[in-house]
């Protein structure tokens, strides 16, 4: 709104300058915008295509690389001379030198060179029940060995992460971390007789993740939430790989992703191994990608921003060129808005301007002629007060014969004329009053209370006016003669037709900011299609012409009060048939005194 405000107050070489400007710019904003996003669209899709590739390479690597291990344990678990050699150290039978230098000479020989056949593995280390196992190295050792470790607590399944305790030396082998899996030795009684032990390094369970990605890194997350990283990770790197694992966690299927994450842009993929119980995640972050576009945008419309300017000066320039003699035309107008009605606009020519001169000339007759007219007609205004003030004069006649007419009545001791002819007079002089058209609901009330004592003097039967109304009510302004035409609706449709005794019921009820007045009569009533069609006339939906009955005099009402206080206020109509038929008057709070009805 405000912007349309400030368009509006422009001259009209600017408003046509911002026009072309817009119509110009705007296209090429919105292509160099959509090329910006299809450049970045572009980047984003050849990095999830890469991720893609890394993620499903890994995927094969971490399921060879399982299946690896698996193998070997198992191979070690079926050897049964090996299976022999830890029974018999469990049940703590002595060996001979012979059979200690043979089984190590074939036995483990064999084991031993199985394992170094496959790279990949760090090793495989089978550990007895006891101490009294003959250490073989690197295959064979006794189970004070295995206590060094940290997972000696519970030496089955998969640990990952650890590093190697077993020797105080090669710390530089310590530090690395491992992968392996724990598996159980037992005899034909069941009993544990020893634990094999099949290990990779981190580095190779998962290559992809300790891979030197430009602006990437990997993670491993077991199933309690620890974290692995290829090295000392920053701190929003593990609020990005606690929210991946956050959304991904229930999906078994290997995903890839572009997203916003701790406000990085980020290319990523999710891989759940069931073996393994745990998720793993690769990320590149390619925010540094996106500013570099976005720093190429940022140029493209500072320079975009010159040219509109410079663009902005060359159509102003030519536009007040060709509006010169509009604003000749303007500046004349503005004369004849002074004072000047004999102005003379230029209509040479045969273009636009010429064409709107000469209109302008027309229109300068014709504003002499309606002001001549106008004089006339404020004559005439007066003329019609001077009457309405005689008419007035009128009044007070008719009140003055009124007045004695009533005196001889009360001499007579005539008190029924005379409390009639006191209730005409306080109508003609409520109707007749030269005032505004609003009264207060008091003024209105009262005028009501006269009408329906001048009604009982015309039928048989007595008509009760019961008023039941909250004291800040009556001080209201309300359009004037706006609640007389429902009681004599009520009395003409509603009563009159019983020819017995009846009430009128006026109620009213006070909200915050407005107040609902309701006059409820004991008559006919109405059916529900009669109320439906009073309404639709009510509401103008329906012509109304004149004639009784018809909802014309509850339409005038309800026009006034939408045409005085608004279209939410109104009348509503509510009616029984052989019951009662209920005006509500919808009315606005106007004021907030309490009016005083004994003034």
């Amino acid at each position: 709104m405000k912007i349309k405000k400030w368009f509006s107050r422009l001259k009209l070489n600017h408003k046509f300058t911002i026009s072309i400007g817009i119509l110009v710019m705007v296209p090429i904003i919105c292509l160099s915008a959509i090329l910006l996003l299809l450049f970045k669209r572009s980047v984003v899709n050849d990095n999830i295509s890469q991720m893609e590739y890394n993620m499903e390479r890994s995927q094969e690597e971490v399921e060879n690389n399982l299946k690896a291990i698996n193998m070997v344990t198992q191979f070690f678990q079926k050897d049964e001379n090996l299976l022999a050699f830890l029974e018999k150290a469990h049940d703590g039978e002595k060996f001979t030198i012979d059979e200690i230098l043979s089984f190590k000479n074939t036995d483990v020989a064999s084991l031993e060179r199985l394992v170094n056949n496959n790279a990949s593995l760090y090793g495989v280390r089978v550990y007895g029940s006891n101490d009294r196992v003959q250490e073989m190295m690197p295959i064979l050792y006794q189970k004070s060995r295995m206590e060094k470790q940290i997972w000696s607590d519970y030496p089955e399944g998969w640990k990952i992460g650890y590093q190697d305790k077993i020797f105080s030396v090669s710390e530089g082998e310590n530090r690395r971390q491992l992968v392996g899996l724990m598996t159980p030795v037992f005899n034909r009684e069941k009993q544990r007789i020893g634990t094999v032990e099949a290990s990779m390094t981190m580095e190779n369970m998962f290559p992809e993740m300790y891979a030197a990605m430009n602006d990437g890194w990997g993670c491993l997350i077991e199933h309690d939430g620890t974290m692995h990283f290829a090295s000392m990770p920053e701190e929003n790197v593990e609020k990005i790989a606690k929210q991946i694992s956050k959304d991904y966690q229930n999906e078994k299927a290997a995903v890839t992703f572009s997203r916003k994450c701790a406000g990085r842009d980020i290319v990523a993929a999710h891989m759940y191994i069931s073996e393994l119980d745990s998720e793993l995640i690769l990320v590149k972050d390619i925010t540094g990608n996106l500013a570099v576009l976005n720093g190429i945008g940022t140029i493209f419309v500072i320079l975009l921003a010159v040219l509109s300017v410079l663009m902005a000066i060359l159509i102003n320039h030519l536009v007040g060129r060709i509006l010169q003699r509009f604003y000749l035309i303007l500046e004349e107008t503005h004369e004849v808005q002074a004072g000047n009605l004999d102005i003379h606009f230029n209509d040479d020519g045969e273009d636009e301007m010429s064409e709107l001169g000469g209109q302008m000339n027309k229109m300068m007759d014709q504003i002499k002629e309606l002001m001549s007219e106008g004089i006339q007609r404020e004559t005439l205004v007066k003329n019609s007060e001077i009457k309405a003030l005689q008419n007035q004069i009128n009044a007070h006649f008719i009140y003055n014969v009124l007045e004695s007419i009533k005196m001889m009545a009360e001499i007579d001791e005539r008190y029924d004329i005379s409390d009639a002819i006191t209730a005409l007079g306080e109508l003609l002089r409520y109707g007749m009053k030269w005032t505004k058209s609003n009264v207060t609901v008091g003024q209105e009330v009262e005028y009501i209370r006269n009408y329906i004592q001048l009604m009982n003097l015309r039928y048989d039967f007595e008509i009760h006016l019961s008023v039941n109304m909250p004291e800040e009510i009556y001080s209201q302004q309300i359009p004037k003669m706006s609640l007389q035409p429902i009681i004599e609706n009520a009395i003409c449709h509603g009563i009159e037709e019983l020819s017995e005794d009846a009430t009128i019921y006026i109620k009213a009820m006070m909200g915050r900011k407005d107040y609902t007045i309701e006059i409820t009569d004991s008559g006919i009533g109405m059916d529900d299609q009669q109320v439906e069609v009073l309404m639709h006339k009510i509401k103008g939906e329906i012509e109304v012409s004149g004639g009784s009955g018809n909802g014309i005099g509850l339409k005038n009402v309800q026009d006034r009060i939408q045409l005085c206080f608004g279209e939410e206020y109104g009348i509503t109509v509510a009616s029984r048939e052989g019951c009662y038929t209920k005006i509500s008057v919808h009315l606005p709070v106007t004021e907030e005194k309490v009016w005083n009805r004994s003034v």
